[in-house]
């Protein structure tokens, strides 16, 4: 059977105007370079999902790999993206934890997945206006910006416990971003995670008793979510998951529309699809112990850096990502990453988080001059940070759910009820 994609010209270069396009390809040795550099680019963010929420690094990168490969077979090959662990599961997957265990993060993550599924099937077939209704930009910048800063005090733990070694590593971060040009400088999580680990193992601050122990080649550590029916209190972990589902939606839509604008606007009619397949990823990945995933950033950059659009790129990324899955070796290497490393990293991590919320209100020109947006990201803001609760039975809605909902409804109560004054 024929391979989907064309040849790009000779095959062996890119013109400073031209760009290769989800259904070309440059020759294999180039598309399989360019295809190991999509994971070294996604590389530093996946792995550090499962290590701060005490999940199985190995079992997130296999279902990573397995996740890409999904995406691009339910989007017919027409959207070059990569499904990497997403950060906005670390704070209820964190929470879910502490309380029903890892089968009950787990059960939160399937649960996230298969809304996010439902939702893609019906933008198929309705389109995205709904959405865009819903959470207009005021509304969707401040969830994503809360969700990031929400996790400032598990930046703060780790930062603490070896105060050296974090700021090495978060002086590695920054400055990687303006020492280097082009791809490197799109990698400065993974630099930064480099450097402070040898800083780190300089310190004494690294075991590496496991990683001898650990054999090369192996199946990774598979966990069952918890069954609701044998355990109904998981239940109540739903409004802390829940809400994840609008951050995926933002990243997948974002996603989306950046390619369409570099490549083929009929990209956008893919919208759905992208939005079904990231959600059956993420139950997948949910069944077998891996994290949420969603589209990578990071890999939009390497896209934009080379100007390489392809799909085959992404196969190549998702298969190598499936055989780093299968060494544990490599997965005890991971679990090494000491506290201080970790404090470093997602200090900035988190942050910029956050600000990508401040980068939608800005994109978007949110005016900030009328109340109805002032309150709506001013109320959401202050009970994401604070990390409000309130428990009502079983279910306990956690800061996430509460500035989530806070904004959804404050943004729509002001404005119907100033449309009907006529105040607004």
């Amino acid at each position: 059977m024929a391979l989907p994609w064309k040849l790009h010209g000779d095959g062996k270069s890119v013109g400073a105007l031209e760009i290769v396009g989800p259904d070309e390809r440059l020759t294999w040795p180039r598309t399989i370079g360019i295809g190991t550099q999509h994971v070294v680019a996604m590389f530093g963010s996946t792995f550090l999902v499962p290590i701060l929420t005490d999940f199985p690094p190995s079992t997130t990168l296999l279902f990573s790999g397995i996740g890409t490969i999904l995406f691009l077979l339910i989007t017919a090959n027409k959207v070059p993206s990569y499904l990497g662990s997403s950060f906005a599961f670390i704070a209820p997957i964190t929470a879910a934890t502490a309380s029903q265990g890892m089968g009950g993060a787990l059960f939160g993550i399937i649960a996230v997945g298969l809304l996010l599924a439902i939702i893609g099937a019906v933008v198929h077939l309705t389109g995205t206006g709904w959405i865009n209704w819903l959470m207009p930009p005021v509304v969707s910048g401040a969830i994503v910006a809360l969700i990031g800063f929400n996790l400032a005090p598990a930046a703060k733990n780790n930062f603490v416990q070896a105060p050296l070694t974090a700021l090495i590593t978060l002086a590695a971060v920054i400055l990687s971003t303006v020492l280097f040009k082009g791809i490197l400088g799109r990698l400065s999580i993974f630099i930064g995670v480099v450097i402070g680990y040898i800083a780190a193992v300089i310190a004494g601050e690294v075991d590496f008793d496991a990683v001898k122990n650990a054999a090369w080649i192996g199946l990774p550590q598979f966990t069952l979510p918890t069954n609701p029916f044998e355990n109904p209190a998981v239940i109540g972990l739903l409004p802390a998951f829940l809400p994840v589902v609008l951050v995926l939606i933002a990243e997948n839509v974002g996603h989306i529309k950046g390619v369409a604008q570099m490549t083929d606007a009929k990209v956008n009619q893919y919208t759905g699809r992208a939005l079904f397949a990231d959600g059956l990823a993420t139950m997948l990945a949910g069944f077998g112990g891996g994290s949420g995933t969603t589209t990578y950033g990071e890999n939009i950059g390497v896209m934009a850096a080379t100007r390489i659009y392809s799909t085959a790129a992404y196969w190549v990324a998702g298969f190598v990502a499936i055989l780093l899955g299968l060494s544990p070796k490599i997965g005890a290497v991971i679990n090494t990453i000491p506290a201080g490393v970790l404090g470093g990293v997602t200090t900035a991590l988190y942050g910029l988080i956050g600000i990508i919320g401040v980068k939608i209100w800005l994109d978007n020109k949110v005016d900030f001059s009328k109340p109805v947006n002032q309150f709506t990201a001013a109320t959401a803001l202050i009970v994401g940070i604070a990390d409000f609760t309130w428990n009502a039975g079983t279910l306990s809605f956690n800061g996430i759910a509460l500035g989530t909902i806070a904004a959804i409804v404050i943004y729509h109560v002001m404005t119907a009820v100033g449309r009907a004054r006529n105040t607004l």
